[in-house]
């Protein structure tokens, strides 16, 4: 592999556990300060609880808009979301519908494309 790609693996993977490490190291930190004997949840800032679903709503955003305009996208678009909720309501579960959309939409992409 060139040098270029292992700066870019390490540059990710430096930036992921950063990602993950800040916030533990910050939140262990207030909750010392604030260490009062409680659990700590009230001293979770009201941010952080809403964070996780802003993030969500954003990558299904993003999802939702296929990245080449064109019918083709559109059509396997609706029908992988349609596969999503199909297997979600039947499985109630978070992998097999990701995997059922994920499928479908390659299906179409491939038949029609």
């Amino acid at each position: 592999m060139s040098t270029a790609l292992w700066l870019a693996v390490l540059a990710s993977s430096l930036g992921t556990l950063l990602m993950r490490l800040l916030p533990l190291l910050w939140m262990r930190r207030r909750l010392e300060r604030l260490d009062d004997g409680d659990d700590g949840f009230d001293a979770m800032p009201q941010w952080l609880g809403i964070l996780g679903p802003l993030m969500i709503a954003a990558v299904l955003g993003t999802s939702l808009v296929p990245t080449t305009v064109d019918a083709t996208s559109w059509l396997a678009t609706a029908i992988g979301v349609l596969a999503t909720l199909a297997a979600w309501w039947r499985l109630r579960s978070l992998g097999w519908p990701i995997a059922a959309g994920v499928a479908a939409y390659g299906a179409v992409v491939t038949l029609l494309g």
